[in-house]
C-alpha cells in the first residue's frame, strides 16, 4: 500500500465519466496527485461539468475530452477507469479491451491495490444504503474495542474510494456499499493484466434483496443483473462469510465456498431503530450479524442502533406541516422500494392517509402491482415529469384522486392541498431522476429544500 504512487506514476490513463457526485472527481484527483498522465473524457460538456472542471484547476497536465468519447483515447493507454454505469458492451470499453488495456474500476482497484485490507461489501436492489451505513457506525463506534481503523467507501455520496489507500493500514476494514455496475469490476482482471474469467469478492459480503430494476440498462435480462450482483460472492473462499436476508438465500447456489448466514429478524428484538418497516428490521439483521462476525458485545451494537437516526432521502420523516407529516424517500428508485416505503407507512397506521409523490424515468419495469398498490393504499398521488409518469398515465386507471404536476415545487404545494390534518405525504419516486435531474441526489436535495422552507 505504502507504493501505491509508484504503481500510477507515469501511466497513461483514461478517465472515462468525470461526473458531478465527487466519486470520479476524487479518484481523478488521486490519480494526478500520483503523478499519473491522465485523459478525462465525459459525455457530459465542459458547462455541464464545470464545477468538477473547476475542481482540477490546479492539475495542468490533464487532458479533457468532453462532451464526447473518442477511440484514440483507448489506445495505446495503461488503464481505463470506467464510471459506474458505463456499459461493458460499449464501443470504447470493447476498444480497450481489443488493445489488451486492463478497465478498472474504483472499489475494486482499490481491493486489488490494498489486499491486507479486510473489505466488507454490501449489495443488494434495496437497502445496501441502510445496511452499509449500520455496520459503518457500529464498526466505526466500536474501533477502540476492534483496535482497528474502520472506513465508508463504494457507493456513497461524494466518496471515491481510491483516495483510501493514503490512509489505510493492513488489517483495517472498509465497508462498502456496490450495486450491480461497481460489482462488474471485482471480475476478469487483476491489475496490469488479464487472468481470464476469475476475479474476487470481499471477505465479508451481505446481499441484501434482489428484484427488477436497471432492466433499461441489462436489456430486460434478470440473469445479467443478478450475474453482476453475485460477483459479491461468487469468489469467496474458505473462511469468507456471506449474509442474507431469507427471501435471497434461494438464489445462492450450494456449493459456494463461504459460509452461509441467514439473518433472522428475531435476532433485533429488544433493539430499539427508529426507521419504520419490516423490511428495514430484516437489514438491521444483516448489519446485527455483521457485528457478531467481529465479536462486538450486543449491548455496544444496541447502543449504536439505538442513536441510529436513519437516512436521508430513505424513508426519512423531515417535519409536519398544518398537521401533515412529509417523509422523504428519495432513494427509492423501483417500483418495490415505494411500495416497501407505503406499506411501512401503513403499518404504522397511516391506511388511507398516504398521499405519494412519485414519478420519473422509466426503467422498463412491470407496473401492475405497484398501481395496485397506489390503488389500494393511498388517499391521492401526485405525479411528476418523466417517461414513467407518462406510461402509468397512458397505460393504467389511477382511482384515486391524482393529478400530474411540472416540477418537484408544485407537487409538494399540490400534496399538501390533497392532504388533511392526521395525513401523511410521501415523496417516494419509484423511478429514476434522469430527465428533470441530473442524478437522484440533486431531486433529493430540491425536495428538502423546498420542504424546509414550509412554514
Amino acid at each position: 500500500m505504502q507504493d501505491y504512487k509508484k504503481q500510477f506514476k507515469g501511466k497513461k490513463i483514461t478517465v472515462m465519466g468525470l461526473g458531478l457526485l465527487g466519486r470520479g472527481l476524487g479518484y481523478t484527483k488521486f490519480f494526478a496527485e500520483c503523478g499519473a498522465n491522465l485523459i478525462v473524457t465525459d459525455l457530459k460538456t465542459r458547462k455541464q461539468l464545470a464545477t468538477s472542471v473547476k475542481a482540477l484547476a490546479k492539475h495542468k497536465d490533464i487532458k479533457f475530452v468532453l462532451g464526447e468519447h473518442r477511440l484514440e483515447d483507448f489506445r495505446n493507454r495503461d488503464m481505463v477507469i470506467k464510471a459506474a454505469g458505463v456499459p461493458l458492451d460499449s464501443i470504447y470499453i470493447k476498444e480497450a479491451r481489443k488493445n489488451k488495456i486492463p478497465v478498472e474500476m474504483d472499489v475494486s482497484l482499490f481491493a486489488k491495490c490494498a489486499p491486507e485490507v479486510m473489505i466488507v461489501g454490501v449489495t443488494g436492489t434495496r437497502g445496501k444504503s441502510m445496511v452499509t451505513t449500520l455496520i459503518y457506525e457500529i464498526l466505526k463506534k466500536n474501533e477502540k474495542f476492534l483496535k482497528r481503523k474502520v472506513y465508508i467507501g463504494g457507493n456513497v455520496r461524494g466518496v471515491a474510494t481510491l483516495p483510501l489507500l493514503k490512509k489505510v493500514k493492513e488489517n483495517d476494514i472498509l465497508i462498502c456499499e456496490l450495486d450491480s455496475w461497481q460489482l462488474q469490476g471485482f471480475r476478469h482482471q487483476k491489475f496490469g493484466r488479464q487472468v481470464g474469467d476469475t476475479g474476487f469478492s470481499p471477505h465479508i459480503a451481505v446481499f441484501t434483496s434482489f428484484m427488477p430494476d436497471h432492466m433499461n440498462y441489462y436489456k430486460d435480462n434478470m440473469e445479467k443483473y443478478f450475474d453482476d450482483k453475485a460477483n459479491i460472492f461468487k469468489y469467496q473462499k474458505k473462511g469468507d462469510y456471506l449474509i442474507v436476508r431469507p427471501h435471497v438465500k434461494k438464489l445462492i447456489n450450494k456449493n459456494i465456498k463461504s459460509k452461509l448466514i441467514v439473518a433472522d429478524i428475531k435476532t433485533t428484538e429488544g433493539y430499539k431503530f427508529i426507521v419504520p418497516g419490516e423490511h428495514q428490521r430484516e437489514n438491521l439483521a444483516c448489519a446485527v450479524e455483521v457485528a457478531k462476525l467481529f465479536n462486538i458485545p450486543t449491548a455496544r451494537v444496541k447502543n449504536t442502533v439505538q442513536k441510529f437516526k436513519g437516512l436521508e432521502g430513505r424513508l426519512q420523516y423531515i417535519k409536519m406541516v398544518k398537521g401533515v407529516k412529509i417523509y422523504n424517500d428519495n432513494n427509492a428508485t423501483t417500483l418495490e422500494a415505494t411500495i416497501a416505503g407505503i406499506k411501512a407507512l401503513y403499518q404504522a397506521g397511516k391506511e388511507g392517509k398516504i398521499v405519494l409523490i412519485c414519478g420519473g424515468a422509466d426503467k422498463n419495469l412491470d407496473l401492475n402491482l405497484f398501481v395496485n398498490i397506489v390503488n389500494t393504499f393511498c388517499k391521492a398521488v401526485v405525479f411528476i415529469p418523466g417517461s414513467g409518469t407518462e406510461k402509468i398515465l397512458k397505460n393504467y386507471k389511477i382511482k384515486i384522486p391524482n393529478k400530474k404536476v411540472k416540477n418537484l415545487n408544485e407537487a409538494v404545494k399540490t400534496a399538501l392541498g390533497l392532504a388533511s390534518r392526521g395525513d401523511v405525504i410521501l415523496f417516494s419516486p419509484a423511478f429514476a431522476s434522469f430527465g428533470q435531474f441530473n442524478n437522484e441526489y440533486e431531486r433529493n436535495d430540491l425536495f428538502m429544500k423546498i420542504v424546509k422552507k414550509l412554514k
